[in-house]
């Protein structure tokens, strides 16, 4: 983490200087930090949040991850100053919520599960700032082509697996499994860009100077 406790002054395209807020990003996942630098976003401070994420009985896939970036975001509320940004991503397949495999075995499940059927990927966004905290859902379909049994094997032989909801991640080998796509290719990998922008702008956070 590191130390930037106060707002930053910045200067805009058109001279006009604005107080930006400290950005603290809620999460160690390097892909997040990467598509943050891909906007042009650099956090202030990274610090994990760490909460029970065992779904409730009976809820919906759609609550359950909205909740898991509330609550990161709560959590961190209390230890960190400046806006807040926690993010969740769940991989449902019908009713069942796929989350990050415990094992190789349960990586094999999901990917047979998944192989030739379509499913979806939700990606919930929450920015915790001066007591009020900013939301977005965002919802992709996936579909992906028929596995066989020896690339299933191979991909888990790969460890690709390892800390994905769902059991594989778009942005590496598995990105040859996925035969169709609507809505958001950031959103999958772990933060929807345009809706993230949208949000950080909102509080005064933009691309930073370099």
């Amino acid at each position: 983490m590191t130390n930037h406790d106060n707002p930053r002054t910045e200067q805009t395209s058109s001279g006009v200087f604005h107080i930006r807020p400290r950005l603290v990003l809620g999460s160690a996942s390097p892909r997040r930090l990467e598509l943050l630098a891909q906007i042009g976003i650099i956090p202030d401070a990274i610090l994990p949040a760490d909460i029970d994420e065992t779904p409730h009985r009976q809820e919906d896939a759609r609550d359950y991850t909205r909740r898991m970036a509330r609550e990161k975001a709560a959590a961190l509320a209390t230890k960190a100053d400046g806006a807040i940004l926690c993010a969740d991503t769940s991989v449902t397949a019908g009713r069942r919520i796929l989350g990050k495999p415990a094992d190789a075995d349960e990586a094999r499940s999901f990917l047979r599960l998944l192989s030739g059927r379509r499913h979806r990927v939700l990606t919930a966004v929450a920015l915790a700032h001066a007591g009020r905290l900013h939301e977005r859902l965002v919802e992709t379909t996936i579909r992906l082509r028929p596995l066989s049994p020896a690339e299933i094997e191979d991909y888990v032989r790969s460890g690709e697996w390892q800390g994905k909801a769902g059991g594989y991640g778009i942005q590496g080998r598995a990105g040859g499994f996925v035969a169709w796509i609507q809505g958001s290719y950031t959103g999958v990998v772990g933060l929807p860009l345009a809706e993230t922008a949208t949000l950080l702008a909102h509080v005064g956070i933009r691309e930073s100077n370099p």
